[in-house]
């Protein structure tokens, strides 16, 4: 396997860096049962999570709820509240995750976030789980940057950062962050112990798979 050396790492965040579908399960059902709708499985949202917490939402409800505005606007609204209020309670770091950043950032390669998660979101999450790592920027949802598989903020990352796309790798997932990265020319890593499955992955065109955060190491050659 040809190893890389890249100047700019960038992650998706939910189902690669954290396991947040716990807490995104129990507050989206929580709501659902306070209107008599019914619940999903955990493994339904694992599906159903990564385009933002809209889609979510749409996907969450019936099609006839979801075309009711007044209600859906309801229903994503207190989502989003009890969210923000159980976001870091059972959420954490996959296995080696911290230490593989830890790693990267000693090693001089710069890291950075860029998520469909509400940009405040993301940072609160970042900020409390990976206090010991520097990030060059860490980006979630908000009305001035378009989403993720949309590449124009994969590249804004890379200039900001001062480093060409073809000197970046992005790591995800899911088909979108593979999109993403596809849309954006820069190689794409493929996290297989996420929330998606490999043929997903597979088939999205991901140039790499790993099966846990450190194996990111094994393609990575240092200077």
């Amino acid at each position: 396997m040809q190893k890389l050396q890249p100047e700019l790492i960038i992650f998706d965040l939910d189902g690669t860096l954290v396991d947040t579908i716990v807490d995104i399960a129990s507050s989206v059902n929580y709501v659902l049962s306070q209107f008599g709708l019914p619940n999903h499985e955990i493994s339904d949202y694992k599906q159903m999570v990564g385009n933002g917490f809209r889609v979510l939402v749409q996907r969450v409800l019936s099609p006839e709820k979801s075309n009711d505005d007044i209600f859906f606007d309801k229903i994503l609204r207190l989502s989003m509240r009890r969210y923000e209020e159980h976001a870091l309670d059972r959420t954490r770091p996959f296995p080696g995750t911290v230490e593989t950043l830890e790693s990267l950032y000693r090693n001089e390669i710069k890291l950075a976030v860029l998520s469909n998660k509400p940009d405040h979101l993301s940072k609160k999450i970042i900020e409390f789980l990976f206090a010991s790592v520097k990030f060059v920027a860490v980006w979630g949802d908000n009305k001035d940057r378009a989403r993720k598989p949309d590449p124009s903020a994969t590249l804004e990352l890379c200039r900001n950062a001062r480093v060409d796309p073809q000197k970046s790798l992005f790591v995800g997932d899911s088909a979108v962050d593979i999109q993403t990265a596809k849309a954006a020319r820069i190689a794409a890593v493929g996290a297989v112990y996420g929330y998606r499955s490999r043929e997903e992955l597979e088939l999205a065109g991901a140039d790499y798979l790993i099966t846990s955060p450190p194996e990111l190491l094994s393609i990575v050659e240092f200077k």
